[in-house]
């Protein structure tokens, strides 16, 4: 059985590439990290203190293609608004461009859905 590909959608169409269920996990579990991350930089935020500077996610992939994605948890207001910069790239041609975090987290669910077994 071939995997099938893996799609980021952005807010003006959508990229594909070949890309391991194992590395999506991966990312899965760095996404989540990084929404904790926002979720407490938003809570001290409006709780009145200082905030405590958050470390920035970049995730990197490296097999047929190099795959980054780099967020800044400091920089947005919450989970909902926040966006990554995605960079994929491989001997032929680069895109960088920003998605919507909440997007690629269900971008990466599908796939996921879509290439383990249940």
């Amino acid at each position: 059985m071939t995997t099938p590909p893996f799609r980021i959608n952005l807010a003006d169409g959508s990229v594909s590439f070949s890309y391991p269920p194992e590395a999506a996990q991966e990312l899965r579990q760095h996404l989540g990290d990084l929404i904790q991350r926002l979720k407490q930089a938003a809570t001290t935020a409006t709780s009145g203190d200082r905030p405590t500077p958050q470390p920035s996610m970049d995730y990197r992939y490296t097999g047929d293609i190099f795959l980054e994605i780099f967020c800044n948890p400091n920089i947005w207001p919450s989970p909902f608004a926040a966006r990554v910069l995605v960079t994929l790239r491989d001997d032929r041609i680069r895109l960088s461009t920003e998605a919507e975090l909440s997007r690629l987290i269900e971008d990466v669910n599908q796939y996921l859905d879509e290439t383990l077994p249940q």
